[in-house]
C-alpha cells in the first residue's frame, strides 16, 4: 500500500520535442467559447490554461488586446462579463471548495472588489447581470438556508426575494430588468426544474410546473429572456415529448410557442440577438450539430459544422454564428461562419488522436451506445480501459479528449460507456437509474464489457475499470459487486461511503441524491447500503488507485478515509493520492502528475500480455 500528498511537479522537459504526446495534449495552450457582452460586442471573456493554470483572460476585439483576469494557484473558470461590458464578475472560492463570493474587476483592469456586499459566502446557485451596470441578482446555497435569491444593487443593502429548503437557482433577468427567472425544485424532485417568473420586488409573475407537484418526471429549464426591450418572451427548455426541446413561453400572456423540431435527440437553443429567430443546438447519439430557426417562417435552416462534437455556440451581432468544436481525434478550435479560426491561443499546437468507432450493444435495458478507441493498426485482444463518464447526467461525445488519448498512445484500447443515466438518448434513458443507483449503470457497462471481450478487442485478464467523479463511484462499486470482471480500478474523486458522502456533501447533491434514491440514509437505508461502494470493499480483488481532493464538497475526503481504512485493514493493494484541491485541479501540472501515477500505476500491477 503506497500514500502520498501532493508534491512538486516533475520537472518539463526542456524540449518540447522531448515531450511525449500524450503529456503536449495537456500543456498545448487551449481556450473557451469566448463570451461577450451585449451592448458592447467587442469586449470579450473566456477561460484559457495559457500559463498552466486555467484562468480567466478579458479580450478586446477591437484592439486585439488579451488580458489574465484572475491569478489564483487552483486557477478560476466561473466568470460572467456584464451586459454593458465595464465589469467582470468571478467567483472567489477556498482552494475549490466552491464556497465563496462574488468578486468583480473593471474589464479594463484594476483591482477587485467584493461584487455583493452583504452576502455571506455560499455555494453559487446561479448570477444575472442588469443591463443597468449596478443591478445583479444572486443565488445562493448553503446547508443552513438552502437556496435564497437575492436582489443587488450598487450602493445598496441587497434584498432576498426567494427563499426555500430545496435546490434552486437563478435562471436569467429580462432585458430591461423587470421579469427574474427562477428554476427550482420544491417539488422535491431534484432532476427535474419547475419555473417561476418573479418581479424585482419578489412577486410572482407567471409559473410553470410540468412535473404536475413532484408526481411527473418531467423538467423545465431556463434557456434566456428574449434580447429585446420590452419583450417577456422567455426560452425555455422542456421535456414533454420524451426529450428536451426548446419552447418560447410569454410570461405575460401565457401562450407557449411549442416549436415541434424533428430532430431526434436532445435540443437546446439560444436567441439570435434580434429575437427574429433561435440558434439551434442538437446533440445526438455523442455528437453535435448546428441549425438556424426562424420564428416568422417556422422554417429549420442547419449551419454546417464538420463531424464531431460541438462543446457550445454563440450568435454574434452581425449574424455569424461561433461555436467550439472538436472530434477524438482532432483539439478544439473556436470557429466561425464567417470563416476560420475565431481565437487561436499562441504557443505548442496539441497532437490529434485517433477516431472513435461507434458501437451498440443490446444490454438489459435498451441498446447501449459505446465509443471505443485503439492503437492505430493495433489488433485484439488488447489491454483495454474502461474510461465511466461522470455526473452520472452527462455523457461522452466524440469531442477531443486528453485523457483516453494518453491511454491509446501507451497501447491500450479505450472504451467509453453511455448507460442509462446518461443524457442525449431520451429522458426515459436518463431517467432510469432511480432507486437502484450505481447497479443500473454497471449493468450496462457489464454487457459492454461482454461485447469488447467477445469481440476480439479486449483481453480478459487486462481489463481496467477507471472513471473520475460518478464515475470514481462506479469504478468503487464496480470492483466490489463485479470482483472477477476487472484487473484493476482507478477511481479519481469518487463517491466511496455513500451515507457519509451524503452528509459532508454540498446541499444541492443532498437534494440529487434523495432523488435518486428516494429519501434520505434514514428513510431509505437499504438502497443507500446496496448502491455504496464501502458495502461491497471486503469483495475487492483487483489493486485499487483512488486520488482525492482535500477540499472537495462534491465528493467529500472524509467518506473516501472510510474506505480506505477498511482496504488497509485487510491488506489489500491499493495507493491513495491526496492534493490540494477540490473536485478536479485547474493546474496543467498537476493534471499531468496525475495521469502518470495512473499510468504507473497499471504498469505495475496490470499482468503483462501472455
Amino acid at each position: 500500500m503506497t500514500e502520498s500528498n501532493r508534491s512538486e511537479a516533475p520537472a518539463r522537459p526542456d524540449r518540447t520535442e522531448d515531450m511525449p504526446d500524450w503529456e503536449k495534449r495537456f500543456r498545448a495552450p487551449r481556450v473557451s467559447l469566448p463570451d461577450w457582452a451585449q451592448d458592447a460586442p467587442d469586449r470579450s471573456l473566456f477561460v484559457s490554461n495559457a500559463t498552466g493554470t486555467y484562468e480567466l483572460y478579458a479580450w478586446d476585439r477591437a484592439t486585439g488586446e488579451q488580458r489574465q483576469v484572475t491569478d489564483r494557484p487552483n486557477g478560476t473558470t466561473d466568470g460572467v462579463l456584464s451586459p454593458d461590458g465595464e465589469w467582470i464578475w468571478w467567483f472567489d472560492d477556498k482552494d475549490g471548495d466552491e464556497f465563496g463570493v462574488w468578486r468583480r474587476q473593471r474589464f479594463s483592469g484594476g483591482e477587485d472588489e467584493l461584487a455583493a456586499p452583504g452576502l455571506d459566502p455560499s455555494y453559487p446557485a446561479g448570477l444575472a447581470l442588469g443591463r443597468d451596470g449596478r443591478t445583479a441578482v444572486v443565488g445562493r446555497s448553503t446547508d443552513e438556508d438552502g437556496t435564497t435569491i437575492h436582489l443587488a444593487r450598487t450602493g445598496e443593502a441587497p434584498v432576498e426575494l426567494y427563499r426555500h429548503r430545496e435546490s434552486a437557482g437563478v435562471g436569467d433577468l429580462s432585458h430591461d430588468g423587470s421579469l427574474i427567472a427562477v428554476e427550482h425544485t420544491e417539488h422535491g424532485d431534484a432532476m427535474h426544474s419547475a419555473l417561476r417568473v418573479l418581479r424585482p420586488d419578489g412577486t410572482t409573475v407567471a409559473e410553470l410546473d410540468d412535473t404536475e407537484g413532484g408526481t411527473r418526471e418531467l423538467g423545465l429549464e431556463v434557456l434566456g429572456f428574449a434580447p429585446v426591450a420590452g419583450d417577456t418572451r422567455l426560452l425555455i427548455g422542456h421535456q414533454r415529448r420524451g426529450r428536451w426541446e426548446p419552447m418560447v413561453w410569454d410570461v405575460a400572456t401565457g401562450e407557449e410557442t411549442d416549436l415541434a423540431l424533428e430532430l431526434p435527440g436532445d435540443v437546446s437553443a439560444e436567441w439570435y440577438p434580434d429575437g427574429t429567430g433561435l440558434l439551434i443546438a442538437h446533440g445526438f447519439e455523442a455528437r453535435g450539430e448546428l441549425f438556424r430557426y426562424d420564428l416568422a417562417e417556422r422554417r429549420l435552416v442547419e449551419i454546417p459544422t464538420p463531424r464531431g462534437a460541438v462543446s457550445g455556440a454563440t450568435v454574434r451581432p452581425d449574424g455569424s454564428v461561433e461555436y467550439l468544436w472538436s472530434s477524438a481525434a482532432e483539439p478544439p478550435a473556436v470557429r466561425s461562419t464567417a470563416g476560420g479560426v475565431v481565437l487561436d491561443p499562441p504557443g505548442m499546437k496539441s497532437p490529434g488522436s485517433v477516431p472513435v468507432e461507434d458501437v451498440w450493444v443490446e444490454g438489459p435495458g435498451g441498446r447501449i451506445h459505446a465509443l471505443v478507441q485503439k492503437p492505430a493498426g493495433a489488433t485484439g485482444p488488447l489491454p483495454t480501459v474502461f474510461d465511466i463518464h461522470g455526473g452520472p447526467t452527462w455523457h461522452d461525445s466524440d469531442s477531443f479528449a486528453a485523457g483516453p488519448a494518453a491511454w491509446v498512445d501507451h497501447g491500450y484500447a479505450v472504451v467509453r460507456v453511455n448507460y442509462r443515466g446518461s443524457t442525449g438518448y431520451g429522458r426515459a434513458w436518463t431517467d432510469a437509474l432511480k432507486h437502484r443507483v450505481g447497479l443500473i449503470e454497471l449493468e450496462d457497462i457489464a454487457a459492454v464489457r461482454e461485447w469488447a471481450i467477445g469481440s476480439g478487442l479486449a483481453d480478459p485478464a487486462r481489463l481496467i475499470l477507471t472513471g473520475g467523479s460518478w464515475g470514481g463511484y462506479l469504478t468503487l462499486l464496480g470492483l466490489g459487486t463485479q470482483p472477477d470482471a476487472w484487473a484493476l480500478g482507478i477511481a479519481a474523486v469518487p463517491v466511496a461511503d455513500y451515507v457519509t458522502a451524503y452528509h459532508d456533501e454540498m446541499e444541492a447533491l443532498k437534494a440529487m441524491d434523495r432523488t435518486l434514491l428516494g429519501g434520505t440514509p434514514e428513510e431509505v437505508p437499504d438502497r443507500f447500503e446496496a448502491s455504496s461502494p464501502i458495502t461491497y470493499v471486503d469483495q475487492v480483488k483487483a489493486p485499487v488507485y483512488i486520488s482525492a481532493g482535500v477540499n472537495d464538497p462534491r465528493c467529500p475526503i472524509r467518506q473516501i478515509e472510510n474506505y480506505v481504512k477498511r482496504l488497509e485493514s485487510r491488506d489489500a493493494v491499493h495507493e491513495v493520492y491526496r492534493y490540494e484541491a477540490g473536485h478536479g485541479s485547474l493546474v496543467v501540472d498537476e493534471r499531468i502528475k496525475q495521469v502518470r501515477l495512473e499510468l504507473d500505476f497499471a504498469n505495475r500491477h496490470l499482468s503483462p500480455a501472455p
